[in-house]
């Protein structure tokens, strides 16, 4: 139970989550891919979303928020962050997103470090973010472990799905880490797959690893619902012949459910990601070569890969995805921008804001729960005071299922203080 709903419980009032809520006058977004629609109503109870769209009649006894024209949407999904486990890149006793000394790798649990509290959360909340996919980096192997779907309320219960997915390295730094070459990654790959395979059938063996193998009995373990197709595959891959290749580990391991993140290249392999039904978690904005393996990268990546049918969300990996998640927005509006470049593909409004939506929400096989405001969803609601895709534009509300957040963070408080100054002492930095 969210905090505030347990604090409403304990006082005897009618907790926030349980309240049904009627948002009506507003600019609606489904978050489906469909553009707004004018006087819409939203419907809450129970921290879901009952009803959504035109003409939909107000339940006795709810609580009205005339929105008053403005835009309201479902909260925004952070396809692929580091939110949470980092605070300071460079203070390693704040950074939780990567352990290069440890003996695990795939057994690693990044739920486990997701602090609520660290600053950005809030930033982010108060930005619109209402949800966030968590992943750790990789240490010793091209495993990472297991990620993380977090939600940004302003209570300590900050998971909503732990174990939701196993990240993996393929391209440039997984050659690096699994010996000096592509070639050595998927082998790599290929053994720790087979492993855990026999350990899905002998899980008693003695020990702390599996016997005649690589593998720790943990890091097998943790493969398995992978192998078995239980949870998805985050696979970070940039170069379209490494993507060709990762697509064809599906034939060897039919049960995998690949997600493909940054894939710069992915435009030019467009088909066939389409035809293997893999969703990808784009980098949004890059361009320019950063890279060996992501020399042919366009800003026109996107749009080319949802013309050629594949399911494509925004993710930030490389791009400052420990704090900035909330530039999301930014990047789904330029998208937007690019229809009007001679020689450049974007999306339409709908299908831009579903990259920040019901997209990313799909690719992790949580749609039925967050990233549209469908009946049944979780009740993450935003109204904004303009075009959410806008960079001008801001929350003036947030929900999380169904309970108002705070937008005040510690960026809000600095701006406060020193909006006006004032002859004298500056205001204290911290009061008793």
């Amino acid at each position: 139970m969210k905090r505030l709903a347990l604090i409403a419980a304990l006082l005897g009032a009618t907790p926030l989550a349980a309240q049904t809520v009627a948002i009506t006058n507003a600019k609606l977004v489904v978050g489906d891919g469909g553009g707004p629609v004018d006087g819409g109503t939203v419907v809450i109870s129970g921290g879901r979303v009952t009803a959504a769209g035109r003409g939909v009649a107000v339940p006795g006894g709810a609580r009205v928020i005339d929105a008053q024209g403005k835009w309201v949407s479902p909260g925004l999904v952070a396809g692929f962050t580091r939110l949470g486990i980092v605070e300071v890149d460079g203070v390693r006793e704040t950074n939780d997103a990567g352990a290069d000394k440890s003996d695990f790798s795939a057994a690693l649990d990044v739920s486990l470090a997701v602090n609520p509290r660290e600053t950005p959360i809030a930033i982010n909340r108060a930005e619109g973010i209402t949800r966030a996919v968590v992943a750790p980096d990789t240490g010793k192997t091209i495993f990472a472990g297991q990620g993380a779907v977090i939600d940004l309320g302003m209570d300590p219960n900050a998971v909503m799905r732990p174990r939701a997915f196993q990240f993996v390295e393929f391209g440039e730094s997984a050659a690096a880490t699994a010996g000096g070459s592509r070639p050595a990654a998927f082998a790599m790959f290929r053994n720790a797959l087979q492993e855990a395979r026999g350990y899905a059938r002998n899980p008693g063996q003695a020990g702390g690893r599996i016997t005649d193998g690589m593998l720790t009995k943990l890091d097998a373990a943790a493969l398995v619902p992978m192998v078995e197709g239980r949870v998805p595959m985050l696979v970070h891959v940039e170069r379209a012949s490494d993507i060709v290749q990762v697509l064809d580990l599906v034939r060897e391991f039919p049960s995998l459910k690949l997600v493909l993140v940054g894939a710069s290249e992915a435009w030019m392999v467009a088909p066939q990601i389409a035809a293997a039904r893999v969703p990808v978690l784009a980098s949004a904005l890059a361009d320019l070569p950063a890279s060996f393996e992501a020399l042919a990268a366009t800003q026109s990546n996107i749009g080319r890969l949802q013309a050629a049918g594949v399911t494509v969300g925004i993710g930030m990996i490389n791009d400052d995805e420990a704090r900035q998640a909330r530039l999301i927005k930014q990047y789904a509006g330029n998208l937007v921008a690019l229809t009007r470049v001679p020689g450049a593909t974007g999306l339409d409004w709908g299908h831009a804001f579903a990259t920040i939506s019901s997209a990313p929400a799909a690719a992790l096989g949580l749609d039925g729960e967050i990233g549209s405001l469908r009946p049944g969803r979780r009740a993450d609601v935003v109204i904004w005071d303009g075009d959410p895709l806008e960079v001008s534009s801001a929350p003036v509300m947030v929900m999380i299922d169904g309970v108002e957040q705070s937008l005040v963070n510690r960026q809000t408080k600095l701006r406060d203080r020193y909006a006006v100054p004032q002859e004298g002492a500056l205001p204290k930095a911290y009061e008793r």
